[in-house]
C-alpha cells in the first residue's frame, strides 16, 4: 500500500463511541408501557429485580415525581425502591402499578 493511501485511509478512520441506552426514552404510550412489563413477566417471573426495574423504567418514562405522587411515596423513595438494588415491597408494586395504570393478571401456568 502506498503512503498516500495509508495516510487517507488512516484519516478517514473514525473511532467508535457509544451511547448509555435508557428504554424509558423508548417507552411512550401506555400499550408499549404495558408490552415491556409484560414481556418482564412472562420471559423473567422470577426475576423480582428485573421485574422491579422494569416498572423503574416505565416510571421514568412517565415522570417519577407524577408517579410517585400517584403512588403516594416520595420520589426517592421510589428511586431506591425500583433501581438496581432496589427490593420493593409487594405493597409498593400494587402502588406503583396502580399508579402507572398497568394491571397484574394471574393465570394458570
Amino acid at each position: 500500500m502506498s503512503k498516500a493511501i495509508s495516510k487517507v485511509k488512516a484519516s478517514t478512520t473514525k473511532a467508535t463511541s457509544t451511547v448509555a441506552y435508557d428504554v424509558s426514552e423508548q417507552l411512550r404510550t401506555p400499550e408499549e408501557m404495558a408490552a415491556y412489563l409484560d414481556a418482564w413477566l412472562e420471559e423473567a417471573p422470577e426475576d423480582a429485580t428485573g421485574i422491579a426495574r422494569a416498572l423503574g423504567d416505565i416510571a421514568r418514562a412517565k415522570g417519577m415525581t407524577q408517579v410517585a405522587r400517584d403512588a403516594g411515596l416520595s420520589r426517592e423513595s421510589l428511586y431506591k425502591a425500583l433501581g438496581e438494588n432496589g427490593n420493593p415491597t409487594f405493597a409498593t408494586v400494587l402502588k406503583v402499578a396502580r399508579a402507572l395504570g398497568v394491571r397484574f393478571h394471574a393465570q394458570v401456568a
